[in-house]
């Protein structure tokens, strides 16, 4: 466990270092789960939202974009649920006097036992060499069946309770399990209370005629709100897809592991309005598409995994998440929602206007079902982050440490270097960023030996360095060099754009899904 959390801390001190992410207001020593994303993190965060748009908006005819207002109406969340059902269950520890949510307690207690079902794993796959059947061992194992059945049992359990809002079978089974505060390793709690997740503010001119609002905890109902507008400026035709990417607020109580869970964040969501009965297979349909979305940046099969959830939010009949495996294990990264017609028909009870759609085809009116794909995009951030950093070993005994950013999301695409400062190398080199500089996003650099400018680039995550050096100056050529495989070129100066299009560009990325 100790190796993921060393791991865990160089993620978030090379985000800090290489200009990612910083501490929200960190001069006055920070604001507690809240951040700032730095001149490389912004890129990478465009280029992630970018990437989402594209495959879920341009290239769906079905499916179009909208920027709904933070700041709502209040009785849209009391149609939502979110009012009177937004909580987390909380549990103090007396002893340390640390708040913890109960439900994240009983999760990492499972988390614990799955990891001694890798290490049942790892021994048998040493054990048993190219002979070894993973999926027969887990199947047949007698002691990983009975760890798995201990999580089973364990989940189901917990979901049971919080569906029933049975808060005093949770806390007994927190007891049952022996489940210490991290921080004073003793196990005095407190009763589990429910905590409402909604930040409040006030809107008006004096505090007499203030209306309470509060802060979105989501960026969906910005979507049902305006599905009729959509629907009849649009002429859209079910089945149709809204798109939004936005921020949103929740007054996460145990915030932490950090920008995976913030008190402000944001989502790329899309809700897709079908005929009622044809849920299932819609939902079976994005849950693929999105996995296949996941699977064209690279970053391994492996690293996913589907989790069927076993308590269903109050509105939905299917739901699953996209699960990464992040240094701190495999935790949700996007959800697939089947949310059937509760919140159109809860927006057109609450308002009183119809939220219908007239089927041509059916001739008839109905309250359309929906599939929510819901994916949040600092999560995504820290997922291609986090597996993109590694501490590699070279053949003369020296390290580097390089970002591997899929090359279509990297902040900067190429780094040219003078390898001199004089003898009209820079002046060359300036060229070349004036003339890529209209098609990427390209920098200049010329401080230090050349070798560590490689290593400087490397740890950045620049996918290209351009090294312009004295056979330039005879053949208008540069040493192009590939961040991954330190493999170096010869390249002629006019075809260093095409070659680094070809690397970078979205069309062909997003192809492979």
């Amino acid at each position: 466990m100790a190796n993921q959390e060393d791991i865990f801390k160089k993620v978030i001190s090379h985000a800090k270092e290489y200009g990612y992410v910083f501490q929200s207001s960190e001069i006055y020593d920070g604001l507690s789960a809240v951040y700032d994303y730095a001149q490389n993190g912004a890129e990478l965060k465009k280029n992630i939202r970018e990437y989402w748009w594209r495959a879920m908006v341009q290239l769906h005819e079905n499916i179009v974009g909208i920027d709904a207002a933070i700041f709502m109406h209040p009785t849209t969340w009391k149609a939502s649920g979110h009012v009177d059902a937004f909580n987390d269950p909380l549990i103090d520890n007396k002893d340390s006097k640390k708040r913890y949510r109960a439900d994240v307690l009983v999760e990492d207690h499972t988390a614990k036992i799955e990891a001694k079902i890798e290490k049942e794993v790892k021994k048998a796959a040493k054990r048993f060499g190219d002979a070894f059947d993973k999926t027969q061992f887990l199947a047949t194992n007698p002691r990983v069946s009975g760890y798995q059945n201990q999580i089973d049992t364990i989940l189901k359990r917990l979901a049971k309770s919080l569906e029933n809002e049975d808060l005093a079978d949770v806390k007994a089974l927190i007891e049952e399990l022996e489940i210490a505060c991290p921080v004073s390793g003793s196990r005095n709690w407190t009763d589990v209370k429910q905590f409402n997740l909604m930040f409040g503010t006030k809107l008006g001119a004096s505090a007499d005629t203030a209306m309470d609002l509060y802060l979105r905890p989501e960026t969906a109902q910005g979507i049902f709100v305006n599905f009729l507008n959509v629907q009849k400026t649009g002429r859209m035709k079910i089945p149709f897809g809204i798109a939004q990417t936005g921020k949103a607020f929740r007054n996460e109580i145990v915030a932490r592991q950090f920008i995976f869970r913030m008190r402000e964040f944001e989502q790329m969501e899309m809700q897709f309005f079908i005929k009622p009965g044809t849920q299932k297979v819609w939902y079976d349909y994005w849950k693929e598409a999105r996995l296949k979305w996941h699977l064209s940046l690279g970053l391994g099969e492996e690293n996913y995994r589907f989790h069927d959830h076993e308590k269903l939010a109050h509105y939905a009949d299917a739901a699953a998440d996209i699960e990464f495996r992040f240094p701190f294990g495999f935790k949700e990264l996007e959800g697939i929602h089947s949310r059937t017609d509760f919140d159109l028909g809860a927006h057109e009870k609450y308002s009183g206007k119809k939220l219908q759609y007239f089927d041509h085809e059916e001739n008839e009116s109905y309250v359309p079902y929906v599939v929510e794909t819901s994916i949040g995009l600092d999560r995504m951030f820290l997922a291609v982050f986090s597996h993109a950093l590694e501490e590699e070993e070279l053949e003369n005994d020296t390290n580097r440490t390089v970002l591997k950013l899929p090359a279509v999301l990297a902040p900067t695409k190429a780094a040219v270097l003078p390898l001199v400062k004089k003898d009209g190398l820079p002046e060359i080199a300036h060229q070349i960023v004036d003339e890529l500089k209209w098609d990427f996003n390209v920098i200049y650099d010329e401080k230090d030996a050349v070798g560590r400018r490689y290593r400087r680039q490397d740890a950045a995550g620049t996918p290209f360095c351009i090294t312009v050096d004295h056979q330039t100056l005879e053949d208008q050529t540069v040493t192009l060099r590939h961040r991954d495989s330190m493999e170096q070129q010869r390249v002629a100066i006019p075809e260093v754009g095409t070659i680094i299009a070809e690397a970078v560009d979205m069309k062909t990325w997003l192809k492979k899904i």
